[in-house]
């Protein structure tokens, strides 16, 4: 029994240390590509990092390659990037100064569309006031036809 507990021990111990191995080597590429996702190419428009053919991308993903390698985290990485380069390479804007804008007003005009939208729905369900025929005069023209009229309806009942 002794000899199965340290087996499971053994087991245990290589179990929890495996994964910590692994980790000291070099970054791999979905490590370099959650980074490089998360930024634009700087030569094509639009274009996130990860997907982007050209050179400068490239040489964009062998310098996260080498930041992440040099310990560097995430946030100091895609730091650097927006010091070298501006803000125009993070494909999510920061939340600072007007760029605050980009996460307000998008809801907002939601918002506002769908109150307009409400309300013209709710005008438009609502039927318009009919203000009910007027009777014709008694001496006129049709006053003479509707007379004639109800007296033959009278007389057939």
């Amino acid at each position: 029994m002794s000899f199965a507990f340290l087996c499971l021990g053994g087991f245990l111990l290589l179990a929890f240390t495996r994964p910590a191995a692994a980790q000291t080597g070099e970054p791999t590429d979905d490590e370099v590509n959650a980074i490089a996702r998360q930024l634009f190419c700087p030569v094509c428009e639009s274009t996130p990092l990860d997907v982007c053919p050209t050179q400068a991308c490239a040489q964009w993903r062998a310098t996260i390659k080498e930041k992440l390698a040099a310990g560097w985290s995430e946030q100091q990485i895609k730091d650097y990037f927006v010091e070298q380069y501006g803000e125009r390479v993070l494909a999510q804007p920061s939340t600072r100064g007007w760029n605050i804008l980009v996460w307000v007003l998008p809801p907002l005009a939601l918002l506002v569309g769908g109150l307009f939208l409400a309300q013209y729905l709710r005008s438009a369900r609502r039927p318009a006031a009919v203000e009910p025929p007027a009777r014709p005069e008694a001496g006129g023209p049709d006053g003479d036809y509707a007379a004639r009229l109800e007296k033959e309806l009278r007389k057939r009942r």
